[in-house]
């Protein structure tokens, strides 16, 4: 088979065969087809699409490039949950220790972020002594013992997806529903997940800015799911406002720590029992979210969902006294404040404003050998929809270096205060079949 033949079939919208798109990845991969062909074959699946079936080929050729992770010494139903990423998105950090806490194991594999924040991975690391490189021998040990356990991803998982997505960053087709879906899927099914709980955002701070973008990213991944036989649901979540009140990785860890003393913020805390309960669904541990989401909060209320995060902590090397003192989590020097200008309700956050102006504070990087200050970040005193009074607090900067003036601009403009404000619907949809 030619490879030019493939691409024009492609471009002509016609429907492409396993062996094709195999064909296609494998060479890709082996480097036996250039980087100018791939690039013309992956700028017609931008402009022509892919069926489902198209995409759940392109889903495990990309899974079959490297190595697979065989999670099957784990007892139970292994879900795995994903977000497509936002700004102070803390919902791992809850949503670890919160599901085990119900009995269904969480055997999470996380990468490192780029961004505005650190990823998962760096979070965990703002507790002293936290260990994330774990044999995989260890972290079955760790999953079967204590029923949750948050690593780095081991391996060679989805080669094809790392060489697809450099060249897809520089040539443009980085927006494909397709491409992106079978990125994300390929990288969760090679990681070892019997089902997957997606968190599609949607808004300003999110990559899908529109919710009919982000519906059928969430509708295509799930259908991979179906297509390859891993259960998967999604929710799809405003992120045009940040999650929470905290972005930073020791500020998100301190905010996770309220949230699961029932302390924390509501929108934070609602996203986490929703998401919760799909990954109880997925295990087949309740039938309904409202079953879920009430034994996700019996767990909150009992106390048990803090002590599994006390253990978790513990058993992965780090410091458990955080929980009962997140003082002891890395501290910023400075504490700046700004102010409302007049009275008021906060009518709008935008949220990609509040990531870049954390990521000039030191607390993202652009690549990955950038280090990251783990103290500094912002704290939101009020989001949208709050009143407050000429004089008081908006947002706390959380910093290491006097000078913030270009981060105090960024952030005077994120916000607004008008008269009246616009209620924002958190939860948009869920999607738990094809």
């Amino acid at each position: 088979m030619r490879v030019v033949d493939i691409i024009e079939k492609k471009q002509m919208g016609e429907e492409l065969t396993k062996a094709e798109i195999h064909f296609m990845v494998e060479g890709f991969t082996n480097e036996s087809i250039p980087d100018y062909q791939m690039t013309a074959w992956m700028m017609a699946v931008y402009f022509q699409g892919m069926n489902e079936k198209e995409a759940s080929h392109l889903t495990m050729a990309m899974v079959e490039s490297g190595d697979q992770i065989d999670l099957s010494g784990i007892d139970g139903v292994k879900v795995d949950k994903h977000s497509t990423g936002g700004v102070g998105d803390t919902t791992t950090i809850v949503l670890a220790p919160l599901v085990a806490s119900a009995g269904v194991p969480v055997a999470k594999m996380s990468g490192r972020g780029l961004g505005h924040t650190g990823g998962t991975l760096d979070k965990f690391e703002a507790i002293e002594g936290f260990k994330i490189e774990v044999p995989i021998e260890k972290f079955i040990e760790l999953v079967n013992k204590n029923k949750v356990a948050v690593v780095g991803q081991t391996g060679n998982l989805a080669p094809a997806d790392k060489k697809m997505y450099s060249l897809r960053d520089v040539t443009s087709t980085v927006q494909s529903i397709p491409l992106i879906a079978s990125s994300i899927m390929s990288k969760k099914i090679a990681s070892g997940a019997d089902a997957i709980v997606l968190d599609v955002k949607v808004g300003d701070g999110a990559f899908m800015k529109t919710v009919d973008d982000a519906r059928q990213l969430a509708k295509t991944m799930v259908q991979i799911g179906e297509q390859v036989n891993r259960k998967t649901l999604a929710v799809i979540s405003d992120m045009s406002q940040p999650l929470g009140f905290a972005v930073g990785n020791a500020l998100e860890i301190k905010e996770a720590i309220d949230t699961l003393k029932g302390e924390g913020p509501s929108d934070l805390t609602e996203l986490c029992l929703v998401l919760g309960s799909q990954m109880l669904m997925a295990a087949n541990k309740v039938e309904t979210l409202e079953e879920g989401k009430a034994l996700l909060q019996e767990k909150i209320d009992n106390g048990e969902a803090l002590e599994t995060l006390r253990q978790f902590i513990e058993h992965q090397g780090g410091n458990p006294a955080v929980v009962d003192d997140p003082s002891l989590l890395p501290q910023a020097k400075y504490l700046t404040e700004i102010k409302a200008d007049r009275d008021g309700v906060i009518s709008d956050w935008t949220a990609h404003e509040v990531g870049v102006a954390c990521s000039l504070l030191g607390a993202g990087r652009e690549k990955f050998t950038d280090d990251i200050d783990p103290a500094v970040g912002v704290v939101l005193k009020a989001k949208v929809g709050d009143s407050v009074k000429k004089g008081d607090p908006i947002v706390v900067i959380h910093s290491n270096t006097e000078d913030i003036s270009e981060v105090e601009d960024k952030l005077t403009k994120a916000f607004k205060i008008s008269d009246h404000s616009e209620p924002i619907q958190l939860i948009v949809d869920t999607i738990n079949h094809a």
